[in-house]
Formats: C-alpha cells, sequence, structure tokens
C-alpha cells in the first residue's frame, strides 16, 4: 500500500508552480485597480482588490481541480464549471453593492463597486490562466478609472463655468 509523503496534501492537476504564478498574477492586478481606489482614499482600496481578485483565482483553480477529480458515478454525478464563475460573479457583486452608498440626492461608490467587480474578473481570468486577457483588461479598466476621471473633472469644471455665465430662468 502506498502512502503519500504528506498525507493531508492533495495532489494537482495543475503544476504548483503554476498554481503559485497565477495567484500571484490575480494579486498583482487586483492591486493595479485597488491601487488607484486607494490613492482617491475610498474605502475598498489596495487590499481589498487584491483579496477579492485572489479570491477569484482560487475558486478558478478549484474549479479546474475539480474537474480532474475521479467521479464515483459519472451517469450520476455531473460536474458545471460554470456554476464557479456565476458563484464568484453573485459574491464579488454582493461586496460591490456594499460599497455603493446613497446619500441624499447622490450616489457613491459605483466606481468601487465595478472596481471590485472588475478585481473578480481579472482573478478568475488569472486563475484560470488567462493572464494576457487579465492583464488587457486590468490595462483598460486603469486607462477607464484613471484617464475618464481626468476627463469628467474637465466637463464639470466646463459645466460650472457655464452656469455661472447664463441668464437666470424667469
Amino acid at each position: 500500500m502506498e502512502t503519500d509523503p504528506i498525507p493531508f496534501l492533495e495532489p494537482t492537476a495543475i503544476p504548483v508552480w503554476v498554481i503559485a504564478a497565477r495567484l500571484l498574477c490575480a494579486a498583482v492586478v487586483g492591486g493595479l485597480i485597488g491601487f488607484e481606489r486607494e490613492l482617491e482614499q475610498h474605502s475598498a482600496g489596495l487590499r481589498t482588490h487584491m483579496l477579492v481578485a485572489l479570491a477569484a483565482a482560487v475558486f478558478s483553480i478549484l474549479m479546474l481541480e475539480v474537474l480532474h477529480l475521479p467521479l464515483p458515478d459519472p451517469d450520476r454525478v455531473r460536474i458545471d464549471p460554470i456554476r464557479v464563475l456565476e458563484a464568484v460573479t453573485a459574491g464579488v457583486a454582493f461586496l460591490a453593492a456594499g460599497s455603493i452608498i446613497r446619500a441624499g440626492g447622490t450616489v457613491r461608490g459605483l466606481t468601487t463597486g465595478a472596481g471590485l467587480w472588475l478585481a473578480g474578473a481579472l482573478g478568475s481570468a488569472c486563475g484560470l490562466g488567462y493572464i494576457v486577457i487579465a492583464l488587457l483588461a486590468a490595462a483598460i479598466g486603469l486607462v477607464v478609472i484613471v484617464v475618464l476621471r481626468y476627463l469628467d473633472g474637465l466637463v464639470s469644471k466646463a459645466r460650472r463655468a457655464r452656469k455661472r455665465h447664463l441668464p437666470a430662468d424667469d
């Protein structure tokens, strides 16, 4: 009878170094989005975005690993990997919704909520091994958050200036 060298350590179908690289990538790309939120002093910043991306990567890697498990009765037990991604999406959406606050007539936290959702998607992409997709999405996400914030500031400034120069309504 063969025994495992470490009885509580399950062998993985994916090499451990690949798993480590995917998890690290998830934390880094989640951190890219979170760093910007941190600079803007939002409650969900660097650590939150990194943890969301990392958790999504873990769930995605586990999904891939489960696909390699021997099934006791393949006719009775079915594995649907898409359910894992749906669960990650629902869990991250719950966190993102918690970052959105309605105070008076304004809504705050939508960009942070969207950033958390993006961090979950980035983590899933990394966990599944789609590093290029994650890096491209992170780059585009940063452009959307940073560049469009700057453009939004310019538009708001122009609106305020236009309001000051308009005649009062009778």
